[in-house]
């Protein structure tokens, strides 16, 4: 039990669960990433953690009290991507019956966290960038702008030096976004995490539906 606390990370009850060297390694980068105001990007396969280790970034740092607002940019299209990051104004389009703010206003102070960042149009990536650069974000429809202060964390599935190349994603967006780098191995680079990982699985499914003894089988582990 000792062992296992010390190799757990919990930002508010949720936590990275390892015993793997690597793993254990990032978990301390992250510890350190945490205390500072950088932006980072989190690169890694589907189901990797991505969004866990954002939240651990936030919550272990300064910015813990404060707003922690997530988008997911890969389900959103164009202009309904821009409208949930910067907001808009009344009759700025149709449909647009009244003013709305924005991600960025609304972590204002905090932390947003922009996943499947890879996923963006062009246009919002100018856009996304210019905030970035200016630290003052405009309205949809409006003719104003205001200063945010935000910490960005960002995450992607994709390869964006590939996305670069192919001219699908913006360099000098990619390196504004990537001032701290961390890329999270997918588990079949780490399998000895399986079990532990099997057991604090069947630990938080006990607990939930009162079966505080759920275990696994030997043959089931195997």
């Amino acid at each position: 039990q000792a062992v296992r606390d010390r190799l757990r990370f919990g930002p508010n009850g949720r936590s990275l669960v390892t015993c793997n060297k690597q793993m254990l390694e990032m978990l301390t980068l992250i510890a350190k990433v945490a205390s500072l105001p950088s932006t980072v990007l989190v690169e890694g396969e589907s189901g990797t953690g991505k969004e866990l280790v954002a939240r651990a970034i936030h919550e272990s740092g300064t910015r813990r009290d404060r707003s922690f607002v997530a988008l997911n940019c890969a389900v959103l299209p164009g202009q309904l991507l821009e409208s949930e990051l910067f907001g808009y104004e009344k009759g700025a389009f149709t449909g647009a019956t009244a003013q709305k703010k924005g991600k960025f206003e609304l972590a204002n102070g905090g932390t947003l966290f922009l996943d499947e960042v890879g996923d963006m149009s062009p246009a919002t990536q100018a856009k996304l960038l210019r905030v970035l650069e200016t630290r003052h974000v405009e309205r949809l429809g409006g003719t104003t702008s205001q200063e945010v202060d935000v910490r960005i964390l960002a995450a992607t599935n994709k390869d964006l030096a590939a996305e670069i190349a192919r001219q699908a994603f913006r360099e000098d967006l990619y390196y504004r976004l990537r001032v701290i780098l961390l890329r999270l191995p997918p588990l079949r680079e780490h399998k000895d995490d399986i079990p532990f990982l099997a057991e604090a699985f069947c630990r938080m499914l006990g607990s939930k539906h009162r079966r505080e003894k759920l275990a696994l089988s030997r043959e089931a582990m195997n």
